[in-house]
């Protein structure tokens, strides 16, 4: 039947026609009318195709529902400082990062202060995960897989109004609600409340409490009285999540501050040094630290009711690749790559990576320090590789099975 030049309209109206015919023809019409509405409203999206089931239609045409997403195998919240930070401070503050800060993999400055990938990049690339994008980054982010919070330059007891970890913590509230408000919708990440539960909350945060008390020439003792202060504050935090509904959480304690260039390159005269070349005291804080870490470990693991509570010994992990760097196929393990004033440190206070007349070297596959602050992709990956392991956590429970367990 060639409906060309009117022909429709003439069949319709021609009484002759058999009404079985007739009644063909209206229901294309009426059909092809509602297309055409439709399309011009803009009421129907451009991927969606209507395709009769039969011709001429007898019935309805079928739509095909679109298929939810897939649950993720994990889902990761982490708080911390810019051991982890992934673009919030550059997002949140504007503070800019400039090359060769993220040259390794990134090609450019990403937001990662680092010559490329951090070790929680590494960490949610073997688990299967997307990069955790940055909660305060407000264009092509994701966050189906979790979210960070960390900030670069975050303290657990920093100033009113910063970053500190409690703020970290409000905003994951925030993130949550506004989650559950809008997940009926359609809209935001799709988290459901159970993936909030089963979610895995990780904090690598304290760094920069202990660097910025020895900055202010605090003597060893006097950093040592602000410790419990310092615990008792990561306690109340992981005790709101908890109460927020999270259940599995893992605690990394501090790494070596006395092996970083830029404590050594601040050296007291007659500062000591250990076989590593490292400073004693930093270090000797850093391990009161932990030791007080490891009992709140304990102890949230006795208060928290169904939960699980991993510690992880990021000290033992970034100290061995000092004290083994040649194990590790690392040269200079106390030199800085991206920095500037030569051996033994190549640190100078003020002239950051990114500064004029700085350089990086040449292969920062074979440093452990980026910026005499940070490490290289080279080292986070190595960090990585021995988190995962598990040789180093307390119970020794993979985060691969920490994700896909049970809460």
């Amino acid at each position: 039947m060639e409906l060309g030049g009117g022909g429709a309209a003439h069949l319709v109206s021609n009484s002759s026609a058999p009404p079985a015919r007739r009644l063909k023809v209206l229901r294309f019409l009426v059909v092809v009318a509602a297309v055409a509405a439709a399309v011009s409203s803009q009421l129907l999206p451009p991927s969606v195709v209507i395709v009769p089931s039969s011709w001429p239609f007898t019935s309805a045409p079928d739509f095909k529902k679109q298929q939810p997403l897939a649950p993720p195998e994990c889902v990761v919240f982490n708080f911390g400082d810019s051991n982890s930070d992934t673009g919030n401070l550059v997002a949140g503050a504007g503070f800019r990062l400039h090359q060769p800060v993220g040259r390794r993999f990134f090609g450019k400055p990403s937001g990662r202060f680092s010559d490329g990938r951090l070790y929680i990049v590494f960490i949610c690339e073997r688990l299967g995960l997307d990069h955790l994008s940055p909660y305060m980054e407000s264009s092509g982010v994701n966050f189906r897989h979790g979210a960070n919070f960390a900030v670069a330059g975050a303290m657990v007891a920093g100033a009113a109004g910063t970053f500190e970890l409690a703020t970290q913590v409000r905003q994951f509230r925030h993130f949550k609600a506004r989650t559950e408000d809008l997940r009926p919708r359609g809209l935001g990440s799709g988290i459901t409340s159970q993936e909030f539960q089963n979610a895995v909350y990780t904090f690598d945060i304290g760094q920069n409490d202990l660097q910025a008390a020895f900055s202010a020439g605090l003597s060893y003792e006097r950093v040592l009285e602000r410790i419990p202060a310092i615990v008792t504050r990561i306690k109340n935090a992981v005790t709101m999540l908890h109460e927020a509904g999270g259940r599995k959480f893992v605690l990394y304690n501090t790494g070596p501050v006395g092996c970083l260039p830029s404590m050594l390159a601040r050296r007291r005269r007659g500062g000591e040094l250990d076989r590593a070349g490292c400073l004693v005291d930093h270090n000797g804080v850093a391990g009161a630290f932990n030791a007080q870490l490891g009992r709140l470990c304990g102890e949230l693991r006795a208060e928290l009711a169904n939960s699980t509570v991993v510690c992880v010994d990021m000290h033992a992990i970034k100290y061995g690749l000092v004290a083994n760097h040649t194990a590790h196929g690392f040269s200079e393990p106390l030199m800085t790559c991206c920095g500037s004033g030569g051996p033994p440190y190549n640190y100078r206070p003020g002239k950051a990576c990114g500064s004029p007349k700085v350089k990086a070297c040449a292969d920062g596959d074979h440093r452990i320090s980026w910026d005499g602050l940070h490490y290289t992709e080279a080292a986070n990956r190595v960090v990585a590789d021995e988190v995962l392991s598990a040789e180093y956590s307390d119970p020794p429970l993979r985060l691969q099975t920490l994700c896909t367990s049970p809460s």
